[in-house]
Parts: C-alpha cells; sequence; structure tokens
C-alpha cells in the first residue's frame, strides 16, 4: 500500500487530490510541517529536500507532487490518470503534468516577490505569457487533454485553484473559473478537500 506523507495547508493536496482519483487505498502519514517533523532524520530519509508531499510504496520513495503524479498515474494504471505508452496523447500529457511546478509556480514566485527577470533569461519566460498559454489551452477545455481528466489535470488545478481563488494572485478568466469549477465538482477534489481541512 502506498503512504502519503502530508500535511495541511501545503502543496500535499495535489497528493491527496491524486491518490483519491485512484479509488485505491492508501495510508496516510501527517507530517506536521507547523513542528518540524519534514526535518526529523526519519523523514529526512524520505525526501532528503524535507518537503511534502512525498511518497513510500515498497523499497520506491519519492518527492516532488509531479513526479508523485507520474508515478502513481502508472503504478495504478485502472485509475486511468495517464495516457497509455505510445498514445501520442501522451506527449501533451507530460508537457502539462511538468507545466505547474516548472512555470506556473515559478510565474506565482515572480509575482508575489514582484522580482523582475528578463522573460529571455527565465525558464518560464514570464508570468503574464505563463498564464496567457494555460488560458489558451483551457479554453479548448473540458479538460488539459480535452476530454479526458488525467493527473496533469490535478498539478494544473491544484495550482489555479491556489493562485486564482485561494490567494488570489492570478486575475479570474472565463477558461480559468470554468476549470476550477470543474475541479472542484470533482468528487476526489472534495474528499481531498475535506481531509485536508481536518
Amino acid at each position: 500500500m502506498i503512504k502519503l506523507y502530508w500535511s495541511p495547508r501545503s502543496r500535499s493536496f495535489s497528493a491527496l487530490w491524486l491518490m483519491e482519483e485512484t479509488g485505491q487505498p492508501y495510508e496516510r502519514v501527517l507530517t506536521d510541517i507547523t513542528t518540524g517533523a519534514q526535518k526529523t532524520p526519519e523523514f529526512l530519509a524520505i525526501n532528503p529536500m524535507g518537503k511534502v508531499p512525498a511518497i513510500k510504496d515498497g523499497e520506491a520513495v519519492l518527492g516532488e507532487a509531479a513526479a508523485i503524479c507520474a508515478y502513481v498515474a502508472e503504478r495504478i494504471p485502472e485509475a486511468k490518470l495517464a495516457p497509455p505508452l505510445g498514445d501520442p496523447r501522451r506527449a501533451k500529457y507530460l508537457q502539462w503534468l511538468f507545466f505547474s511546478p516548472s512555470c506556473i509556480e515559478p510565474a506565482l514566485i515572480q509575482i508575489f516577490t514582484k522580482i523582475e527577470v528578463p522573460p529571455s533569461t527565465a525558464a518560464w519566460g514570464s508570468a503574464t505569457q505563463v498564464f496567457d498559454t494555460l488560458d489558451a489551452a483551457l479554453e479548448k477545455g473540458p479538460w488539459i487533454l480535452g476530454e479526458t481528466f488525467c493527473a496533469a489535470d490535478i498539478m494544473i488545478g491544484s495550482g489555479l485553484n491556489f493562485a486564482v481563488r485561494l490567494f488570489k494572485m492570478v486575475p479570474p478568466r472565463p477558461s480559468f473559473d470554468r476549470y476550477i469549477d470543474r475541479c472542484v465538482a470533482r468528487p476526489a477534489f472534495q474528499r481531498a478537500e475535506k481531509i485536508a481541512a481536518g
């Protein structure tokens, strides 16, 4: 059984949502980051970065939410959270799966800190470019790959819900609102939200 190391009010939400989407049993291991539980030697053996979420699946251990999504989607193929190998949609699935940590999160840091980074040197381009690109992709909808919900939607949906609704760092757009509404309407999202709220 997969063990999920998580903490409320953290990036763990995406992993909670992911595990709920699988429909499979899993064990939640509360790792209270407010008390420094993520800095103990026991937890650092799971994730040397001292961050949640992280998972342990037998001898396999890993951190980083997008990597966890990729691993679990392949580990539990019956959940249909990723296009199978050989499916041409898999290329866009992987691109969007890693768009959240490589583009959305840096763009949010740029917005929050008001740091000026020349778009030619920033790996994410600019915050404007990130959200314009996402807006154009989500206009097609209903999900990032069209008609099929996937683990990339968990990463992007979590990031957008955080940025647009919870912390209001990014102005709402019609495509974002429709997409977030679809995400939060999913029973697995609602179960994860209830778990996260304690």
